[in-house]
């Protein structure tokens, strides 16, 4: 489905028109798509099918807990990478048994935590968590898996690549039998499972080719040595059409690791998270001025890089429309997208064509479903803004606008003050 379509020229939300929304709720805000959420989730499904693959939903890319509920309510599990994601995923219904919980920095009480937890399994990163896991579990017989680093370049941008040999990501592959072997003689732990994860937004299918070969040879050869690896977690990473990318389809990427992994009788954990919430989602925003500068044009709207900050971090690019339909043949003119941050950093776009806008018109950015909300901050006292979530006709907040009050009140003065 396309999940944000004009109707009667003016953009909805599946059958919700987004003007009837700002009607009621203040600019800016998220909103998100649960037709769409469904969609690519059931499509991951059925292209998976018959591979024994359990689909642990990342949450890093949108952890509302109406989103992950609705994950959850199909069936998905979740895969954190902290205890705050962790108690999210059980907060929103996803059973321990579904959860795996990866990341290089696992504290002590994250650790611990999970363990009490008895999620379905936790990935080691490094030697030094490989012995404090194993102090923590005593004699629980947890079992967990290793994350190795392939050292494929998948080909992503630099700040979200995680499988090659300079990344922080993982054990270097070479050392992994002999990491398999130290976790095998440390009591209460058993592994049985090899991870991997090599980066994110990938358009390519040839480094997750090369990556899952490597790991299904690697499956081969610590059986032979006497472990007993039962499970494969292939991370995600699958990347979605933010300009004019052409992003592999769940088919072909199902084939590929039908390609690399069926002969090993392994059961399969993919975790996917731009690929199912990224296209569910839009960031609507108000314009405040169209301000005609010496040089440029500046549309100066009321969301800023406080809210989507994936444009000033990454250089990313966002379709920016507006809310009612432009006639065709409509004079447009070149203009910046900015935000009102003090920093030059905050635009959302350069140099897109925009008919002339008047205060108040409301413009939607779309693929903000994923590291949108959730990577948003309070920088220059900023509140964080409303998410919604639509359903046919229905909306609903799952996550309101706090207060100023609200948000001052986390700041104590100290005692001398």
């Amino acid at each position: 489905m396309r999940a944000f379509d004009y109707q009667d020229g003016v953009l909805h939300a599946e059958s919700v028109a987004i003007t009837d929304i700002a009607a009621q709720i203040d600019t800016p805000f998220y909103c998100y798509s649960s037709g769409a959420l469904t969609e690519q989730f059931e499509a991951f499904t059925n292209a998976l099918s018959g591979q024994n693959a359990t689909i642990c939903y990342a949450i890093k890319a949108n952890s509302n807990q109406a989103v992950i509920r609705t994950f959850a309510d199909l069936g998905a599990g979740a895969d954190v990478v902290s205890e705050g994601e962790l108690r999210r995923a059980l907060a929103a219904g996803v059973p321990a048994n579904l959860i795996i919980f990866s990341g290089v920095g696992k504290t002590r009480d994250e650790l611990a935590y999970a363990l009490a937890q008895d999620i379905h399994k936790i990935n080691v990163e490094s030697e030094p968590e490989l012995r404090l896991l194993g102090e923590l579990a005593a004699d629980s017989g947890a079992e967990i898996g290793i994350r190795v680093n392939p050292d494929v370049d998948a080909k992503t941008h630099e700040k979200i690549s995680t499988g090659r040999a300079d990344n922080k990501f993982g054990i270097d592959i070479t050392r992994a039998r002999e990491i398999f072997a130290q976790a095998a003689a440390i009591p209460g732990i058993k592994p049985v499972s090899v991870a991997v994860h090599i980066g994110s937004q990938l358009t390519d299918l040839a480094p997750l080719r090369a990556a899952y070969t490597s790991v299904a040879k690697l499956v081969t050869t610590l059986r032979a040595d006497g472990h007993n690896i039962n499970s494969i977690d292939l991370g995600g990473g699958l990347g979605i059409r933010y300009k004019n990318e052409t992003p592999p389809s769940f088919v072909d990427y199902a084939a590929v690791v039908r390609e690399t992994t069926s002969n090993l009788g392994c059961r399969l954990f993919v975790e996917p998270g731009r690929s199912l919430v990224g296209n569910a989602g839009v960031l609507v925003t108000r314009v405040i001025f169209d301000k005609q500068g010496l040089a440029r044009r500046f549309v100066i709207v009321d969301a800023a890089m406080n809210d989507l900050v994936r444009p000033a971090m990454y250089e990313a690019y966002h379709e920016i429309r507006t809310i009612h339909e432009m006639p065709s043949g409509a004079t447009e003119t070149a203009a910046d997208i900015v935000g009102p941050i003090c920093e030059t950093g905050d635009t959302f776009a350069r140099d897109r064509q925009l008919p002339a806008l008047e205060p108040d018109d409301l413009l939607a950015i779309d693929s903000a479903g994923a590291y949108g909300a959730v990577m948003a901050s309070n920088y220059n006292t900023r509140l964080l803004i409303p998410e919604i979530l639509v359903k046919g006709t229905r909306y609903a907040v799952v996550r309101g606008r706090p207060s100023y009050e609200d948000l001052l009140k986390l700041d104590r003065l100290a005692k001398w003050q």
